[in-house]
């Protein structure tokens, strides 16, 4: 096994990683990054293969009034939408805001702009070892890691973990730091999927709409009201209407949908009462303007109720979120209380954390990339300051 001292190390090469990594160079550190799996950015790409939305366009304060963490209010106050779009542009990389505000760049992908800032992080002789997995910590602060090389151990004046959260562990958010942490005192609220879908147990018929979409709806759960897409899938209901709620419905509220939100009960009963005689209740509902995908819901869901409840009100059977890995994103992570404004962590001195090992939730839409990045930069800055003094 053998031993280096370095300047700065950073752990996980994610958004979060590679922004508080760039953030020391810029103060002339000498940066090393250590990653696990064989490229950096996994989760990023993946991201990027539907639309890289990497922010979205909203005043200041309801942006951060996305976030369920007190925390965060600052450091989105120094780098929100508008830093976001400002730091992406001298990448060299075009956006664009589509008309929901969200914003993408403009060919739409991940990887020009991965490119580009590892070019830059090159240009600024940042040294990034893949394959190289964190394992702990050794009695006289030394971080061990599992390598192509066997065991080594590094020995940094100051360190920055941008580990993820424990969602899409093949990407490389395993959640597998937490145990080191919490042998070291961190205090870590376990993990829970967010902006997750929920599984139905389906009867025989569904399974032909399976993979098709639900347009124009509106979710409710409590008090909260959201318009979205949604997806009837082989494992239950998901896509961005779901997620949207998916918090809510975390908590054990009761989920409810109007397919015509644009439409009236009464309204609806109006138009009923002027078809024929003895159609079927499919056809009714067909008549309506409900898609053949909805339609199969209303029958798996309300197949009795009066056909204005189940086309206004309709409740699906929900039995609970789907499993931790296959969640975009997760809920808990390292507590505000463990960690000093600086993202410092109080048990471990020079070791800071950023991205989604912190215990905050955000919705889609930009919201968690936009705070990956904006965590980095914050935690990053502290350490460049720690070396500094």
């Amino acid at each position: 096994m053998s031993t280096a001292s370095i300047e700065a190390l950073v752990i996980g090469a994610g958004p979060a990683g590679l922004m508080a990594a760039e953030e020391l160079a810029k103060g002339g550190a000498k940066v090393v990054i250590c990653e696990a799996k064989p490229s950096p950015a996994r989760k990023l790409l993946m991201a990027g293969k539907s639309g890289l939305n990497i922010t979205k366009d909203q005043p200041p304060e309801a942006f951060i009034a996305a976030y369920n963490s007190p925390l965060l209010a600052p450091i989105l106050a120094g780098f929100g939408p508008r830093e976001m779009v400002i730091w992406t542009r001298a990448l060299g990389i075009e956006v664009f805001t589509g008309t929901s505000g969200r914003v993408f760049p403009r060919d739409m992908k991940a990887s020009p702009l991965l490119r580009a800032w590892l070019g830059r992080l090159g240009a600024a002789r940042v040294d990034l070892r893949t394959r190289w997995r964190w394992t702990g910590l050794n009695g006289d602060g030394g971080y061990v890691f599992d390598t192509p090389h066997g065991a080594q151990v590094l020995r940094p004046k100051v360190c920055v973990l941008a580990l993820g959260g424990a969602s899409w562990a093949r990407l490389g958010s395993d959640g597998a730091w937490t145990g080191i942490l919490a042998d070291k005192g961190v205090q870590i609220v376990p993990w829970q999927p967010a902006n997750m879908g929920f599984s139905v147990d389906w009867s025989a018929h569904m399974a032909r709409h399976f993979g098709q979409a639900i347009k124009g709806a509106a979710l409710r759960v409590g008090d909260q009201n959201e318009h979205g897409e949604f997806v009837i899938s082989q494992r239950g209901l998901e896509g961005g209407g779901i997620y949207a709620v998916s918090r809510a419905l975390r908590k054990g509220g009761a989920l409810e949908i109007d397919l015509m939100p644009d439409t009236s009960a009464e309204e609806i009963t109006v138009k009923l009462a002027k078809m024929k005689r003895g159609e079927t209740r499919a056809n009714r509902l067909r008549k309506l303007g409900l898609s053949p995908h909805a339609v199969a819901l209303v029958q798996e869901f309300a197949r009795d109720a009066p056909i204005e409840d189940a086309v206004k009100h309709l409740a699906p059977r929900l039995i609970g979120p789907r499993p931790l890995d296959e969640a975009i994103s997760v809920a808990g992570g390292i507590t505000a209380q463990s960690l000093t404004a600086d993202l410092e962590l109080r048990a471990i001195p020079n070791l800071f954390a950023c991205g989604e090992m912190l215990d905050w939730e955000a919705p889609t839409g930009g919201y968690l990339l936009t705070a990956a990045w904006a965590t980095g930069q914050w935690a990053g800055r502290a350490a460049a300051r720690r070396l500094a003094n």
